[in-house]
């Protein structure tokens, strides 16, 4: 029996830390996912991607250290709080700008995108820290059931979302953008740039590794905490 059990009549869970143990279920799919897309959003996943066998070549042979460059450019971008000359400066192998101001302007928008669902999801992070010390306080194993839902939870989202990308991929990819970005702003010809740098098979791959990251921490949730409920479980048994 662990000893960070306390000894003496289990309090049962009033309404709010109810409100608290649906708050950290609901919350740790969003918590994972957001994991999973920063660790992606990364130039190391963009080097992986180009070097690994299969990758599709530019059709109009941009050299793959090419790629790597702009490709870091843009990954750096929505990832910092650059202004758009940041991107909008940049001069391709050819002479002319690497991106259009049209793929600046959406590439503006994705920053946004990160920039506010990182935000938020620290925000969250903060607030599931404190919900979970204080139902740990209140009510031990109370926490560790709830991210224990929530991680079972995490994991049938996933299996959801992955029938739906794999019955329809382009469908999925579309309903995706559509959440976040405007009509016709997310859509680009095959010859620009970023269509080049970020392929459809990229977009696959990095919904894979985000799907992977997020399902690999629910599972890890699901063992830090069994051994916790199991704890409780004990506990109130021997009461």
């Amino acid at each position: 029996m662990s000893s960070s059990i306390p000894r003496g009549p289990w309090p049962r869970p009033t309404a709010v830390q109810r409100i608290l143990q649906g708050f950290l279920a609901l919350t740790l799919p969003i918590l994972l996912v957001a994991l999973g897309v920063r660790l992606v959003a990364t130039p190391v996943f963009l080097w992986l991607e180009y070097h690994r066998p299969g990758f599709p070549a530019d059709h109009w042979g941009m050299s793959t250290q090419e790629r790597m460059t702009f490709g870091s450019y843009g990954m750096d971008y929505i990832m910092n709080l650059a202004p758009p000359e940041y991107l909008g400066g940049l001069v391709s192998s050819e002479g002319g700008m690497a991106f259009t101001p049209a793929e600046v302007s959406h590439m503006q928008d994705v920053q946004h995108v990160m920039s506010w669902g990182l935000l938020i999801a620290f925000v969250l992070l903060v607030l599931s820290v404190l919900a979970a010390w204080y139902l740990h306080r209140a009510t031990p194993g109370t926490a560790s059931s709830a991210w224990f839902a929530g991680s079972w939870l995490t994991v049938i989202l996933l299996l959801l979302t992955a029938v739906f990308a794999v019955v329809g991929w382009q469908n999925f990819f579309a309903a995706f953008h559509s959440l976040f970005f405007s009509s016709g702003t997310w859509t680009f010809s095959i010859s620009d740039t970023l269509i080049r740098l970020y392929p459809t098979q990229f977009w696959i791959d990095a919904a894979i590794a985000v799907a992977l990251v997020t399902l690999i921490g629910a599972f890890a949730v699901m063992l830090a905490t069994t051994r916790r409920m199991r704890a409780a479980r004990s506990f109130r048994s021997t009461r």
